[in-house]
């Protein structure tokens, strides 16, 4: 299955970490605060919308994150 510009793509915590340019356990703790949209697949995983959670940091800080 291809990846379309309309499909969105989930991604994992080191890797939401990654694109912002924070630690792996504060994602954690904007999860346990629900700073941040997620997905909980279990209760020691969670996927999350990379743009959504671009969105939520944005109108929360008022500031960009990172591309990396």
């Amino acid at each position: 299955m291809m990846n379309t510009p309309t499909e969105t793509l989930f991604v994992k915590k080191a890797e939401v970490a990654r694109a912002i340019g924070v630690s792996a356990r504060t994602v954690d703790n904007w999860v346990a605060r629900r700073t941040i949209p997620y997905i909980a697949v279990s209760p020691r995983m969670h996927l999350f919308d990379l743009e959504e959670v671009k969105a939520a940091l944005r109108e929360r800080y008022g500031v960009s994150a990172t591309d990396r």
